[in-house]
């Protein structure tokens, strides 16, 4: 029986067991979602939260404690079928995913059911996410819509500024107009009289 002895084997053995913990943790930190088996999600999700926790602090001896746990992987993209090197995961989880969760606790992944099975052992098959993408993303679109909001009231004052000035001006248009016929309507009335005398 094995009382107390915390963790899965999975059918590895403890290299197995740690390079995969390793290379998903850092697919993971690479992706910010990964699928999986739910066992094996389990047994990461606790690893990569200590590790974003140690991030969070940002400090050197904190670096090297990730490096020494994680390693050092290179973030690799393909460009036009060459490979670019965009970064390393340390300097991800230090300087991106870090800063994201300053002001979170703890719980920064979450694991979805997928209604999907693995061939060959029917395994259930799981999304290892990093929470807050999403949420992120969410609240980029609020401060926009409130950022637009307080756009939209400070262009109706200006606009309501705008109107006033342009009702003053039509006013005093209309007021020139009206003299400007007023003047003409005895002028017309003359030669309406001059017509009428020429005709008799």
């Amino acid at each position: 029986m094995r009382h107390k002895v915390a963790g899965r084997k999975l059918g590895r053995t403890k290299e197995h067991r740690l390079a995969m913990r390793r290379n998903m943790v850092a697919s993971l930190f690479q992706h910010e979602t990964i699928s999986t088996t739910i066992e094996k999600a389990k047994e990461v999700k606790p690893f990569a939260e200590k590790l974003i926790t140690l991030a969070k602090k940002g400090t050197l001896p904190a670096r090297r404690r990730a490096i020494s746990l994680l390693g050092n992987r290179d973030i690799v993209d393909f460009e036009d079928g060459q490979e670019v090197k965009k970064g390393t995961v340390i300097g991800k989880l230090f300087s991106e995913l870090g800063p994201r969760y300053l002001d979170r606790p703890g719980g920064y992944t979450r694991i979805i059911k997928l209604s999907l099975r693995r061939l060959g052992d029917n395994g259930q098959l799981v999304l290892l996410q990093l929470v807050g993408t999403v949420e992120g993303a969410e609240e980029e679109v609020k401060t926009a819509r409130k950022k637009r909001r307080f756009g939209r009231k400070q262009k109706t004052s200006d606009e309501s500024e705008q109107t006033v000035e342009v009702q003053e001006t039509d006013q005093a248009e209309e007021v020139e107009m009206a003299k400007e016929s007023a003047e003409e309507e005895p002028i017309k009335n003359q030669d309406s009289e001059n017509k009428i005398d020429k005709e008799q």
